[in-house]
């Protein structure tokens, strides 16, 4: 049945009072009495203004604070003192209790990106966890390396005072790591990896599924996607359905398209929703931007001129390109020119390109090229500014066959979500040269029924872009 959150009162959980002193198992006092906690969370206030569609015949409880959660008090004090935290947003809010709720229901979520979907299904993860049991009780299954990586730094921040011991499993880094075969089983209670990995180990047996309490795929459409990741995660689904059946499954991403949609039902059986209304998926806090180029090398010259001379006055930015062989041109004819800019793609190294996202995520580069390997799920607070340098084009996609590319209407709308972060300020900008750039862009447009409008390639044109968007 169809809910919105004023009917969705039914359960009450439980809450840590903020005035508690708290011992833990782990041997810390937790005095709660001195947090400067919020309780009101004014997405809740006015409930029929909700952006989402519930679909759920559970009725649940939203919440107002992390407390009325069934969460350690371990956890609890590291989202208040270590992270920053203040309140639930509101997609946690909404989804937080049907996680952490008995019968623990599947659940398939869509989001903005950059509005908190990792602390939804990390804290799912860390509520399920039994610590005294060494065994692996939850999977997170995502696409790629970088985002494993980050995804573990989040949890481990979470969890820092709950004993709860997390894994990565993606790529070694080098040669010499001991091989699959010969590693010791995994022993952690929480694993984030990538899908080919975390298949591998469980070929070889040395990830058991037997004890498994919760199973995320994050970036979900593309994990489930035909032409994404589907076998793999179809064969992780598959084992663990053997051995831990009633093991919960959550999908999380920013977009589902209609054929992910229709796929799901496959993968799990009953199970809740939330989902965006389509007019909501346009990423309006984001200012978009149309910039017309004669030809390439003019966009070259945007690229030097104004968004690297304005953007000293802004954050770091993002070129996503559409091949290496884009990224590896545009590489070489901005540091030619003598500026600085770094360049990651899927044919460098994991050394590489880990120490080329660690250099952009302590602020040591403004600038970073990409292909599509950033565009899902890099969280990078700083970046407000992303420059489509090539628009998106669902795969096999040519501008030299006689009918114009198909967009990537998703990827389009995880590239945008780079920048503006937790509702911070954003602006992205879509260079477009071929008539069938100009033919794809308005595809979005009408996609997304939105107006991008255009800035005149001038400095004073760029400076009012930038300003309207708060950046300047």
């Amino acid at each position: 049945m169809y809910s919105t959150l004023a009917h969705a009162k039914q359960f009450l959980v439980p809450h840590v009072h903020r005035n508690d002193a708290v011992s833990s198992p782990f041997g810390l006092d937790l005095n709660f009495s001195g947090l400067n906690i919020h309780r009101e969370n004014v997405f809740l206030d006015d409930p029929e203004d909700s952006s989402f569609t519930i679909v759920s015949d559970t009725r649940y409880s939203s919440v107002r604070s992390f407390e009325d959660l069934k969460l350690s008090p371990e956890v609890i004090r590291a989202l208040y003192v270590d992270m920053g935290y203040r309140r639930p947003s509101k997609i946690q809010a909404i989804t937080l209790p049907m996680i952490l709720t008995p019968p623990y229901k599947d659940l398939v979520a869509q989001a903005h990106n950059g509005t908190g979907k990792t602390t939804c299904f990390g804290l799912g993860m860390l509520g399920r966890i039994d610590p005294g049991l060494k065994a692996p009780q939850a999977l997170c299954i995502c696409p790629t390396r970088e985002l494993a990586i980050q995804i573990l730094e989040v949890l481990q921040k979470m969890g820092m005072y709950t004993g709860i011991k997390m894994e990565c499993a993606v790529p070694s880094v080098t040669p010499s790591s001991t091989s699959v075969r010969d590693r010791a089983p995994v022993t952690a209670h929480i694993v984030i990896g990538t899908s080919g990995t975390v298949h591998k180990l469980m070929s070889y047996k040395k990830l058991g599924v037997s004890k498994l309490k919760v199973l995320v795929f994050d970036e979900a459409d593309h994990m489930l996607a035909e032409d994404g990741f589907r076998d793999d995660s179809l064969r992780i689904k598959k084992e663990i359905d053997k051995f831990s059946p009633h093991c919960q499954v959550l999908l999380f991403s920013a977009t589902f398209n209609e054929m992910i949609t229709k796929f799901i039902p496959r993968v799990m059986k009953d199970y809740n929703q939330l989902f965006l209304k389509k007019e909501e998926l346009s990423l309006e806090a984001v200012k978009q931007y149309k910039v017309y180029c004669p030809d390439e090398l003019s966009k070259i010259d945007v690229i030097k001129n104004k968004i690297f001379d304005l953007g000293d006055y802004i954050g770091q930015r993002i070129i996503f390109v559409r091949s290496r062989t884009s990224a590896k041109m545009l590489h070489d004819e901005l540091v030619g020119d003598g500026y600085s800019v770094t360049t990651i793609h899927g044919a460098l190294s994991v050394e590489e390109r880990d120490k080329i996202v660690k250099e952009f995520k302590d602020g040591l580069t403004k600038v970073l090229i990409s292909t599509d390997l950033l565009a899902r799920g890099f969280d990078q607070q700083q970046v407000n500014c992303v420059v489509n340098y090539d628009l998106p084009i669902k795969r096999g996609a040519s501008s030299s066959t006689r009918d114009p590319p198909e967009p990537d209407y998703e990827l389009y709308l995880h590239r945008c979500g780079r920048a503006g972060r937790f509702g911070s300020k954003g602006s992205v900008f879509n260079l477009l040269c071929l008539d069938t750039d100009k033919l794809v862009m308005a595809k979005i447009e009408r996609h997304y029924n939105i107006q991008v409008p255009e800035v005149k390639i001038s400095e004073r044109a760029f400076q009012g872009a930038l300003r309207a968007a708060g950046l300047l």
